[in-house]
């Protein structure tokens, strides 16, 4: 089982201020190697884990996941960020194009936003009817349900940023070439509906938030902050334990015998920095 950690002080968050990067780093060490342990408990025994990640633009989302799966196998964690649907897939049932994601056994799918699009973006933006919503709330909490009584341990995280620095963080993508990709017209459409988003999220967590697949709430203002308690939470969810292994130790290499290096005419070496 894993075992609860003391990272951060407790308290108000605007309080304590935002986490030093030193502090961070620390941190992050330490969770990065339990999952570690994690991972190869849930290779070891076949768990399959799903992890859904919601919030606005802007609230962090990526940077968790990154933070996630930096360190682990991209075997075992598998991200899942669909784009828009085809035409094919709109035709279906909206929940279809999802299910084939869900995770097999010794895996762990993190859904980069997910099937909580229908409540939040689609809703707002005006892509599906109010008849459509109402359907798809009506439905998910048995459908997840469903995915948990498969055997799957669903987790769902809702990261929340104030508006103040929701802005703050899209207009520092306008001016930072590495991200301004992230800022697409959806985005700039969406911002101006902060109300329309609190109306459908307060919906959705009123039809969703369930005994059974219950939201998490995350503050993401501190970014670094959020993901350390992401990534302790879902630790503490997933019942784990170290799998015995043998030291690494690296074995001798061969001995040289007759070979030669060849001496080459030319050789491309690269060297720009």
């Amino acid at each position: 089982m894993a075992k609860e950690k003391k990272h951060a002080p407790k308290g108000n968050p605007e309080e304590r201020g935002k986490l030093k990067n030193k502090v961070y780093l620390e941190q992050l060490r330490q969770l990065h190697v339990e999952l570690v342990k994690m991972q190869e408990w849930v290779k070891e025994k076949g768990i399959k884990v799903c992890v859904i990640f919601e919030g606005r633009d802007g609230a962090g989302k990526g940077g968790t996941i990154k933070a996630l799966t930096e360190r682990v196998s991209p075997r075992v964690f598998r991200v899942v960020a669909l784009p828009a649907p085809n035409d094919r897939e709109k035709s279906q049932m909206y929940l279809q194009r999802y299910l084939p994601h869900l995770p097999a056994a010794g895996e762990v799918v993190i859904f980069d936003r997910s099937w909580y699009n229908r409540a939040g973006v689609e809703r707002v933006m005006g892509f599906c009817s109010q008849e459509q919503v109402e359907g798809f709330l009506d439905a998910v909490p048995a459908v997840e349900r469903a995915i948990i009584d498969s055997g799957v341990i669903l987790l769902k995280y809702w990261l929340e940023v104030s508006e103040e620095e929701q802005t703050r963080r899209l207009e520092a993508r306008i001016e930072d070439g590495r991200k301004i990709w992230k800022l697409s017209p959806m985005d700039l459409k969406s911002y101006s509906r902060w109300y329309d988003y609190s109306r459908a999220r307060d919906d959705m967590f009123k039809a969703t938030d369930t005994g059974h697949a219950p939201w998490f709430v995350a503050d993401s203002n501190d970014k670094r902050r959020a993901r350390l308690n992401i990534i302790s939470d879902l630790l503490s969810r997933i019942p784990y334990k170290e799998v015995p292994r043998e030291k690494v130790k690296l074995p001798k290499r061969q001995k040289k015998g007759d070979y030669r290096e060849p001496n080459y005419q030319f050789k491309r070496v690269i060297e720009r920095f």
